[in-house]
């Protein structure tokens, strides 16, 4: 069985709350080798990161604040997520970005909030996990000036356009594809071009609890997106790329292993 790695996952959403372990059981039995549990702000990634200490042969997580909670960072707020970038667990900076299509914190706190986590990330060294959503051009104009200080950063959960996907590539960006993908009503143009992703920058997630794969047959009577999706979100990729499923697995699994410094934490690929 190929060993996968679900680069976002929020397995401390509160839906998973009663049966976790289950989750985690059924990914693994799945072929998911691994799974970055996403940080969406400092309360948040601080609970990440102990869920991954409790299973660092399978857990990972980042430390971030996510566009969305913007408007709630601190004084202190970098300092905790430094405190927690330190953790062995704790494998990148972020969800941190920019979300213009529900505004949930005004844009200026967003903008703050943002460019604060691109110097975390770039203090620190460490890898930095991306949101962008109807914010491009602001999100290109705050992230490109950092580029040059940062080390690896990846568009998690990309639903651009192709346009958009090749300023990333261009900013030697990797591109984390979800069940987006699957989805027939906003995601078959990602179909189109996702083939032009080079080989080792393609990475795939599923951000579960969010995104279930609307293709899956038969379709779950549960709306929560698992991990344990994950490789399904694999075969339709594989197939609009003209792809054998194995080896897009073994590609995807050595991207996501080198870009977080996996590499021990997971079964031989």
């Amino acid at each position: 069985m190929q060993t996968l790695v679900d680069i976002g996952a929020n397995l401390t959403h509160d839906s998973f709350d009663a049966d976790r372990n289950d989750v985690i059981a059924r990914a693994i039995a799945s072929g998911v080798g691994h799974m970055i549990v996403t940080g969406s702000g400092v309360a948040e990634s601080r609970a990440a990161a102990a869920l991954a200490a409790t299973r660092p042969d399978c857990l990972s997580a980042t430390a971030g604040i996510h566009p969305h909670h913007a408007k709630d960072m601190q004084a202190d707020s970098m300092d905790q997520l430094a405190e927690l970038l330190v953790h062995p667990q704790v494998v990148a900076a972020g969800e941190c970005g920019l979300d213009y299509f529900r505004n949930f914190s005004p844009r200026k706190s967003q903008l703050e909030a943002f460019e604060a986590q691109l110097e975390l990330a770039a203090r620190c060294n460490v890898p930095v996990f991306l949101h962008q959503r109807d914010a491009h051009e602001d999100f290109m104009a705050v992230f490109k000036p950092w580029r040059a200080r940062l080390g690896s950063a990846v568009a998690h959960c990309f639903t651009g356009s192709r346009r958009e996907m090749h300023d990333y590539l261009d900013l030697d960006l990797h591109i984390g594809i979800t069940g987006w993908i699957c989805d027939e009503r906003r995601g078959l143009h990602l179909r189109e071009f996702v083939g032009d992703i080079p080989a080792g920058r393609l990475m795939i997630e599923t951000d579960a609890p969010y995104l279930l794969p609307r293709n899956l047959s038969p379709r779950p009577k549960s709306r929560r997106n698992e991990p344990m999706y994950l490789p399904h979100i694999l075969h339709t990729i594989a197939g609009c790329i003209d792809r054998s499923v194995e080896a897009l697995a073994t590609e995807t699994a050595e991207a996501a292993a080198k870009f977080f410094e996996l590499e021990t934490a997971l079964p031989k690929l």
